[in-house]
């Protein structure tokens, strides 16, 4: 009953009397006594984008001076002729006059010739999930995704020129973790062929010093995901990763310090095995595929990158007879261009004033330039040859034929196929379905061990969780589509979505033009 709507518009949250609005704060709904909320909170008036406003008046207002308008444009463009209220939300009228109309061209000038191009592409800008797992969310940084815990992907942006660290730092760890993992390993397994100068226990707490810096640093984060997976419920194969990591940690620090409490049947020659090199080698690989997932990433934002600096950043802009250079963004529909030999021409449009040769091999794969003449059209991010031209914009920011290409590409980058999603399904139930095993392991073993047995069903639960990491399962499909569509797209070959690249294996004829 305490909420406030904006627009002191109300209505019932069980919609008792259908679309009816009431305009009282803190009332009752008549019918089934519920408190009335805002309209704010409505999902349809949420998720509506507001159509007008003061800066942003409709068309017709040019029309209708000497009428009035209710500010909250409660119905739209509608207008009255004199102040009588509006019937909504109750607020006085305002009048249209020629400074009010005159003000809001000024404020649509500006926004439009201030829109940076990166502005223009900001559904495509920040951060997401390679997995997708809340759809096409975007965050403003790499903080992981809340679901899976992957690291978040960088979307690509035009004249990008900082490095992803994310690649980088990925790669630092696997390195560090790659020093520390190998001479684990040799001290593990080396003794099969080597004769160690040093006691059991000092082999041990070796491999657990050298351990440390693999789990406590290189793949602590590995292990922060899978705490936050169990916290949030959202089980992953990082889920997997660190508790099988954390129980054979356990159980080493156990065997190397504690030996005693564990049954003798599991002593080989003589010593109780340590799985210390067994967490390094399955972190160390772990930390090696999110590195490669990370430079494939990287090498498909390129691609798109790439795509994006085909088009210039400035353009020739001729206003009365003089030329001047003014930043892509700046220019508008209807602005006259002069393109220089050599030049990339900067948005699409058509040829008013000279003529010459333009090479379109980055939009049709012709690689002979074509003669243009006046009122031919012209396509942004294609080379102009040895002459000079004026042109007509018609075309500009996101609109033109490279933008929507770029677009494209993106989004085909970003979509999903349908065996991803089989997959995605798969992984959620394969995971509680591992831990489900490894809990009836450890019961049977209680139930069936014998002597030990406590010991025993700890062991083989452990064993069950280490085995069955679905990192494949998980990676493979999201991986090779980023990949496939990214190389495509820097080769010239357009791949529309994930889908469709899915479905191309049951082509068996290719049809090509001779481009």
């Amino acid at each position: 009953k305490d909420r406030v709507s904006p627009s002191s518009v109300y209505y019932c949250p069980m919609e008792c009397e259908g679309e009816k609005l009431y305009f009282q704060q803190g009332k009752r709904c008549p019918v089934c006594n519920m408190y009335l909320v805002p309209i704010e909170e409505k999902e349809e008036f949420r998720n509506k984008p507001q159509q007008f406003s003061k800066t942003n008046l409709p068309e017709n207002f040019k029309e209708k001076i000497g009428e009035y308008f209710c500010p909250m444009f409660c119905e739209g463009d509608k207008t009255y002729d004199s102040d009588i209220g509006c019937p909504v939300c109750h607020m006085h009228l305002e009048l249209i006059d020629k400074q009010l109309v005159m003000s809001n061209e000024q404020s649509k000038n500006i926004a439009h010739h201030s829109l940076p191009i990166t502005h223009e592409l900001k559904a495509d800008s920040g951060y997401y999930c390679p997995m997708f797992c809340e759809g096409d969310k975007v965050y403003d940084s790499n903080v992981g995704c809340p679901v899976c815990g992957m690291d978040l992907v960088k979307i690509p942006e035009k004249g990008e020129k900082v490095e992803d660290e994310t690649y980088k730092i990925l790669k630092r760890k696997f390195l560090i973790a790659l020093a520390f993992t190998i001479p684990v390993f040799i001290l593990s397994m080396g003794g099969m062929w080597i004769d160690f100068p040093f006691s059991n226990q000092v082999q041990g707490i070796l491999e657990l010093v050298l351990s440390i810096p693999v789990i406590f640093y290189a793949g602590w984060f590995l292990m922060k995901r899978g705490w936050v997976s169990f916290k949030t419920w959202n089980l992953n194969m990082f889920s997997l990763i660190a508790l099988g990591s954390a129980a054979a940690f356990i159980f080493s620090l156990v065997a190397l310090f504690i030996p005693n409490i564990l049954p003798h049947e599991m002593a080989h020659g003589g010593k109780i095995p340590l799985y210390f090199e067994s967490v390094c080698v399955i972190l160390t690989l772990v930390i090696m595929g999110q590195m490669l997932e990370a430079r494939a990433h990287q090498k498909t934002g390129k691609a798109i990158e790439e795509l994006m600096n085909l088009s210039p950043d400035v353009a020739n802009l001729i206003v009365e007879g003089n030329e001047k250079k003014i930043p892509l963004s700046e220019v508008k529909i209807g602005d006259y261009l002069k393109v220089k030999p050599g030049e990339k021409i900067p948005v699409d449009g058509k040829i008013t004033e000279g003529n010459s040769t333009v090479d379109e091999s980055m939009i049709t794969g012709e690689p002979i330039p074509v003669e243009k003449k006046i009122d031919d059209k012209v396509t942004s991010g294609t080379i102009n040859g040895n002459g000079v031209f004026v042109m007509k914009a018609e075309k500009v920011g996101d609109e033109t034929l490279l933008s929507q290409i770029i677009k494209m590409v993106n989004e085909a980058s970003r979509s999903r196929a349908p065996i991803q999603t089989l997959v995605d399904k798969i992984s959620k139930i394969f995971v509680p379905v591992v831990i489900g095993i490894s809990i009836l392991t450890f019961i049977l073993w209680m139930i069936f061990g014998g002597e030990n047995k406590l010991i025993y069903a700890f062991v083989n639960a452990v064993a069950v969780l280490i085995v069955a990491c679905p990192c494949a399962l998980g990676l493979a499909t999201p991986m090779s589509l980023m990949v496939g569509i990214g190389k495509g797209g820097k080769n010239g070959i357009l791949i529309k979505n994930a889908e469709a690249l899915e479905e191309m294996h049951k082509g068996n004829v290719v049809i090509t033009d001779k481009t």
